[in-house]
C-alpha cells in the first residue's frame, strides 16, 4: 500500500477555502462540505510530498505554475476504478441498449455506433465497454465503432492509453475474458491492440463546450458530483443534445436526476437505472419521467 508523506505544515481553514475557490475558478470542479475531510487530507498529503510549509506557500506555487496546479488537481481527483465495476450497467448495455441500437440502425450505411465514457479515469470503463461490444454486438466487424473516452487528468489518460493494469483491476473480469482480451506481461496485464483501437482518448473538462458529434450512449459514472448544481445542469443539457433520439445515458449508482428540463425516460433494470432520450415521435407526446435527486 502506498505510504503518504507525513507533514507538520500549517494549513488553516482560510487557506483551504482559498485553495477550494482557486480550483473551482480554474476548472469548475467543486469540493463541497460533503468532501471536506477528503479534501483537507489530500491537500495535507500534497504539502508533505512537496515539502512546503503552509497552505499559503502551496497557493503561491499553484498560482504561478500550471504544472503545479495540475499536480495538485491530480492529487485531489479520485482515480480508483476497476474493470466492469458495476456489472448491472454492462448487463444493461449488453441486453437492452445494444439490441435496440442494432434494431434502429440495422439498415443504415455506414452502420455507426458511438459511446462516450465521460470521466474515464485510467481507462478501465471504456475498455470494459469495448469488450462488451465485442462480445455482444452481432457482426461487430460490419459496424463503425468508436468509444470516446475523456478525462480532465492528463496522468490518468497516459495510464489509460498504455492499457496496462495490475491483477487487482481485473477482479471482475472472467478468466476467459482475460485470455481473450489481455496479454500477460511481467508488468501486469495489457489490453490487446484490437480493443485499444476501438477507444479514442482525449483530455476534456466537461464544462468545456466541445463538439463531440452524435452518440448512442453516454456513461458518466460518479463524475457530476464534482460540479455545482448550475454546472451539472449545463453538462446534462449538452449530454441530452449529443444523444441520438433513443440514446441512453448512465449515471453512477448513487446518482439520479431530479426535475431536470430534459425529457429523459427513466428505466430501472435490476439494480441499474438507465435514462433514455425519447425518439423523435415519442418526444412530442411523452412527459418528462425523471425521478429522484442528483
Amino acid at each position: 500500500m502506498k505510504q503518504h508523506p507525513v507533514t507538520n505544515a500549517r494549513l488553516t481553514d482560510a487557506e483551504l477555502d482559498d485553495i477550494r475557490v482557486l480550483i473551482e475558478q480554474r476548472s469548475a470542479i467543486l469540493f463541497d462540505s460533503s468532501r471536506e475531510r477528503f479534501f483537507s487530507t489530500r491537500v495535507r498529503e500534497h504539502l508533505g510530498e512537496k515539502g512546503w510549509s503552509s497552505g499559503s506557500e502551496l497557493l503561491r506555487h499553484v498560482r504561478a505554475s500550471s504544472i503545479e496546479y495540475e499536480s495538485l488537481l491530480e492529487r485531489l481527483l479520485t482515480q480508483e476504478t476497476s474493470f466492469f465495476r458495476y456489472p448491472g450497467v454492462y448487463e444493461a448495455l449488453e441486453k437492452t441498449i445494444l439490441p435496440q441500437v442494432q434494431e434502429r440502425k440495422f439498415w443504415e450505411t455506414p452502420r455507426t455506433l458511438r459511446i462516450w465514457s465521460a470521466g474515464c479515469s485510467t481507462g478501465e470503463e471504456p475498455y470494459s465497454i469495448a469488450i462488451t461490444l465485442c462480445e455482444s454486438l452481432k457482426f461487430a466487424e460490419a459496424w463503425e465503432i468508436e468509444v470516446l473516452a475523456t478525462d480532465v487528468s492528463r496522468r490518468a489518460l497516459r495510464h489509460a492509453e498504455r492499457g496496462l493494469y495490475a491483477k487487482r483491476s481485473l477482479q471482475d473480469v472472467s478468466l476467459r475474458q482475460v485470455e481473450t482480451y489481455f496479454t500477460s506481461t511481467k508488468h501486469g496485464f495489457q489490453v490487446k491492440p484490437r480493443i485499444r483501437r476501438m477507444v479514442s482518448f482525449a483530455q476534456m473538462n466537461l464544462i468545456e463546450s466541445v463538439y463531440v458529434g452524435k452518440l448512442d450512449c453516454i456513461f458518466c459514472m460518479n463524475v457530476l458530483m464534482y460540479f455545482s448544481e448550475e454546472r451539472r445542469l449545463a453538462i446534462l443539457r449538452r449530454f441530452y443534445e449529443a444523444l441520438e433520439p433513443g440514446g441512453y445515458f448512465l449515471l453512477g449508482h448513487a446518482e439520479t436526476l431530479s426535475h431536470m428540463p430534459m425529457k429523459f425516460e427513466s428505466i430501472v433494470l435490476g439494480d441499474c437505472r438507465l435514462y433514455r432520450k425519447p425518439a423523435a415521435s415519442e418526444a412530442r407526446q411523452a412527459p418528462a419521467l425523471v425521478e429522484g435527486r442528483l
